[in-house]
């Protein structure tokens, strides 16, 4: 292993069949496999990284997430080029997922920045990013 990569992520989410059906093509389309699952989490694992999912406890779901509050604000994911960005914001679109910076996109953070940006279902920012 190398040293400092990142093990794991595990992130609560409000309702975990509405993240495993969101997050499982997506992360299946960037080469993660189903990795470890029960009554409520899910995980996905590519090389020695995974990134679970767990229902959070009700009653801690009264404050929804904020990505402007203390804590995480986006994960980035590195796409394979520019076409396969391309290719998956077609595919959150014909999936009716929420693009961001849709008047900027593909170039949101700059010319020699080439991205989609959307939403998961707890409104977690999510990046793709070409190299």
């Amino acid at each position: 292993m190398a040293k400092g990569l990142l093990h794991h992520i595990e992130i609560n989410v409000s309702n975990l069949k509405k993240s495993i059906d969101f997050w499982s093509w997506f992360l299946e389309e960037l080469g993660y496999s189903p990795f470890q699952g029960w009554k409520s989490g899910q995980s996905w694992k590519i090389g020695n990284t995974y990134i679970v999912f767990v229902q959070t406890e009700e009653r801690f779901l009264d404050v929804p997430y904020l990505r402007c509050r203390v804590g995480i604000n986006h994960l980035a994911f590195h796409a394979g080029s520019r076409q396969h960005v391309d290719d998956m914001t077609m595919k959150l679109k014909d999936k009716g997922i929420n693009i961001l910076y849709t008047d900027q996109h593909p170039f949101a953070e700059g010319n020699d920045h080439y991205a989609v940006y959307f939403e998961d279902p707890d409104r977690i920012k999510v990046e793709l990013v070409a190299p």
